[in-house]
Formats: structure tokens, sequence, C-alpha cells
């Protein structure tokens, strides 16, 4: 029952987080394609699809990755190390958050942003609105996003798990800055568990 009330929770907890993240992704988005050509446009999607891309590597790599090793980088105090293996012990809620929230946020909003460029594209064009040249523009640039979506998690995931342990050191390092320098902290680092049992 805990563990079902735990899984609840976490799953209250993304979606409130995903509508938040979602909302704050269109109106950034929105922001940057206003007033803007199409070429630029088009950049910022490119943009947005490289994110996806880059957090959906990062999910595959968590649940790819072995924690021995951030273990032996941590008896050495390498910076980040620590960090590495909470991100490892929380694989599959750290996954969750940047394939499927990150992730699929990117894949809609640039869904968005692609059909922006396209009437952008079509005006500058002098293509009327519903017309056949619109529908075709809008069918090859979405195809285009789409290819290089897949395209680019396919190879995402195979520099994921081939080189888990050296991206999630790198992410340790991200969530060690952002926890020594700014006092930021995402992921639960065991020290409280360490305290409790010193005390016992």
């Amino acid at each position: 029952m805990k563990s079902l009330g735990k899984s609840i929770n976490w799953t209250l907890a993304i979606a409130v987080i995903t509508l938040v993240l979602a909302a704050i992704f269109s109106i950034v988005s929105t922001f940057m394609l206003s007033g803007v050509s199409w070429a630029v446009g088009m950049g910022i999607v490119l943009l947005i699809v490289l994110v996806g891309i880059l957090f959906d590597t990062i999910g595959v790599a968590a649940t790819a990755a072995d924690e021995k090793p951030f273990h032996a980088m941590a008896s050495e105090r390498l910076k980040g190390a620590k960090q590495a293996v909470a991100i490892t012990r929380n694989a599959d809620r750290f996954a969750n958050f940047c394939n499927d929230v990150i992730g699929d946020i990117s894949g809609i909003v640039s869904g968005t942003a692609a059909t922006y460029v396209v009437i952008q594209l079509a005006l500058q064009l002098g293509y009327g609105e519903n017309s056949g040249q619109q529908f075709a523009l809008s069918v090859l640039f979405t195809s285009v996003v789409a290819a290089l979506t897949v395209g680019g998690k396919a190879i995402g995931k195979t520099l994921a798990i081939e080189h888990s342990t050296a991206i999630i050191y790198q992410v340790g390092k991200v969530f060690y800055f952002l926890e020594e320098k700014m006092n930021i902290n995402f992921l639960p680092n065991g020290k409280k568990k360490k305290e409790k049992n010193s005390r016992k």
C-alpha cells in the first residue's frame, strides 16, 4: 500500500510539473517566434527538437548507468560523483522526467512551432490560407521535424547506452554546481540517511 501511495503521489506531482513546464515552454516559444522570420523560426524549432533529444538521451543513460563506478569516483571526492549516484538510484523517476515530461513537451511544442513557421513561410511565398501549397508545406515541414526527432533520439539512445557512465557523470557535475553554487537541490543525496545511520 505504501508503494502504491508513493506511486500516486509521484504521478500527481509529475502531472502538476508537466502542466507548469508545458505552459512555460509554450509561452517562451510563442514569445520567441513572434515577429521573427520563417528562417529564424525554423532554427527555434530545431533548437526545441534538440532539447527533446538531449533529455531523452540523458533519461536513457540514467537507466543504463551502473551505480558502482560513481561510488569509486565519490571515494576520490570527484565533484558530481555523489549526485551521479543519486541519479542512478532514482533512475526510474529521473528518466520519467527527462523522457516523458521534457521529451514529450518538446515534441508537442515543436509541432506547434512548426505550424507557426509554415504559416509564416506560406504568407511570405504568397500562398493563400488553407491552400494546397500551404498544406504541402505543412506536410513537408512536419515530416522533416518528425524525422529529425526520431532519428536524433535513435542516435541518442545508442550513445546513452554505450556512454551512460560519462553522460550521467557530466549531469552529476551540473547538479553539483546547482547545489553548491546556487543552493538548488533536485535529487536526494543521501546525507540525511547517513546522519540517521550514524545516530544508530
